[in-house]
């Protein structure tokens, strides 16, 4: 059984970093994903591919790893600038503004 551990990215459907502080051990599939004849449906025997488990810090993740087992990669972390204007958002409404505020 194989594992990888990460540290997962913000999705683009959030402006924040909510559930992309923690550490993620999610397992690799043992075997391939097949097409059900009668529906047409992608389906799996394997259920291990549907786990994955949430840690506070890499080396927690890596502590249950060794603990059950579980051979594990650990996938380095991608950093992201911060993207955050001077003034924020704030600015645009703010009673000392020079600028006109239009549409």
């Amino acid at each position: 059984m194989r594992a990888r551990i990460y540290k997962p990215a913000k999705t683009a459907m959030q402006s924040g970093t909510a559930k992309s502080k923690g550490w993620v051990l999610q397992f690799s599939p043992v075997t391939p994903r097949g097409v059900d004849p009668l529906m047409g449906w992608t389906s799996s025997t394997d259920t291990q591919s549907q786990v994955s488990l949430r840690f506070a810090t890499q080396e927690a993740a890596e502590a249950y790893a060794k603990e059950h087992g579980i051979e594990y990669t650990v996938l380095p972390v991608k950093e992201r600038k911060p993207n955050v204007r001077p003034g924020g958002y704030g600015e645009n409404f703010a009673p000392g503004r020079r600028m006109v505020w239009t549409h």
